[in-house]
């Protein structure tokens, strides 16, 4: 492997320590964050296979089901347990580690943890660290474009194999992470990585196709009614839509010429409000989503927030109009000159956010 892809010094010792209690492990539970994306799930199907070949056995066990979209990264989809189920409980009971993928939040990682508490943990993940972080052995580096990056300095460190379903993962996981390569977080590294996983034998143009080229045409439906307006009621679960329909669907009124922050509000249950926040250069909506208990990237953030569609659209839309404000101030200050970034003038898509 080029030296130029050899861990970061920064990182070198988690790596290693992290590689060290996984080996020592013989029977391990694989989860992640609520809503799994193609991080999470990438992540979790390369650790998979490399745990499996090291003659490990090693379960993926999810607080909300493993997206259909990324369940071809799992050749053996008897690997994927329910977590509501008697099988998830009794292989979380029988196992002697659990490896926390792309997220280091308790809250994040839902239903599955009672089930793990009994258990030391791995934690892998690139967000910052937030104020109720699980405890355990922690991979945490925030420079790093998504948990994939940091599982593939896992993979490198342990000397592979390489197989298919590892390549394939991290791949994924940096693909969808980056926004296909054109977030910031697309770092050189990340592309010198991704560069090492296409000579393993990823196919860009395979990948590619089976994540952004498959819509349902149920997804198009959801957007031809979220779109006109950007404020309907979009009645998603007559149309038999899925969260996985809303990938993506928070970046569009972002998008828009003059638009700092797109905001997309979901009803999970009555009382429970699911917000996705993306910003696009000046505003920290990680700030502003953990005030509201949840976090993520400067960025790219996310919350669940009780309370109703209306108050918590309300709530949110008022805080995050204050950190545009805020933010438009020191750019001013800054003497920074308009541009494309919205600023000055900047309008805020929440007022009349798309809310499936």
């Amino acid at each position: 492997m080029s030296p130029e892809l050899t861990t970061p010094e920064h990182r070198i010792e988690a790596v290693q320590a992290l590689v060290r209690v996984m080996q020592d492990a013989r029977k391990v539970i694989l989860t992640t964050h609520l809503n799994a994306d193609g991080d999470g799930a990438g992540s979790e199907a390369a650790l998979l296979s490399l745990l499996t070949e090291a003659g490990v056995e090693a379960w993926i066990v999810n607080p909300t089901p493993f997206p259909d979209l990324f369940r071809f990264l799992v050749p053996d989809p008897a690997r994927v347990l329910d977590a509501a189920g008697a099988e998830a409980e009794r292989r979380c009971r029988e196992a002697d580690l659990c490896v926390v993928l792309d997220t280091g939040e308790k809250s994040r990682i839902g239903r599955v943890k009672p089930l793990v508490d009994h258990l030391p943990l791995a934690i892998v993940d690139h967000h910052p660290q937030g104020d109720a972080a699980l405890v355990g052995t922690w991979l945490l580096d925030p420079s790093a474009s998504a948990a994939g990056e940091l599982v593939f300095d896992l993979v490198a460190e342990w000397g592979g194999p390489w197989t298919r379903a590892v390549v394939e993962g991290l791949y994924v996981a940096i693909l969808t992470d980056t926004g296909s390569f054109r977030f910031s977080n697309a770092t050189p590294r990340a592309h010198r990585v991704v560069a090492e996983l296409i000579g393993r034998g990823a196919e860009p143009d395979v990948l590619h196709r089976k994540i952004y080229g498959h819509v349902p045409i149920r997804r198009v439906r959801l957007l031809d009614a979220a779109l006109p307006t950007l404020v309907p009621e979009v009645p998603f679960r007559e149309m038999a839509c899925t969260s996985e329909d809303l990938n993506g669907m928070v970046d569009l009124p972002r998008e828009l010429e003059g638009v700092e922050v797109g905001l997309l509000f979901r009803e999970i249950e009555a009382g429970q409000v699911k917000v996705s926040l993306r910003s696009n250069a000046e505003v920290d909506v990680n700030r502003v989503a953990r005030e509201f208990g949840g976090g993520g990237h400067v960025r790219a953030s996310g919350a669940l927030i009780p309370g109703t569609l209306e108050e918590v659209r309300a709530q949110v839309v008022e805080r995050v109009v204050a950190e545009v404000d805020a933010a438009r101030e020191r750019a001013l200050a800054a003497g920074s000159d308009s541009d494309s970034r919205g600023f000055p003038g900047t309008e805020l898509p929440g007022e009349r956010g798309v809310n499936p």
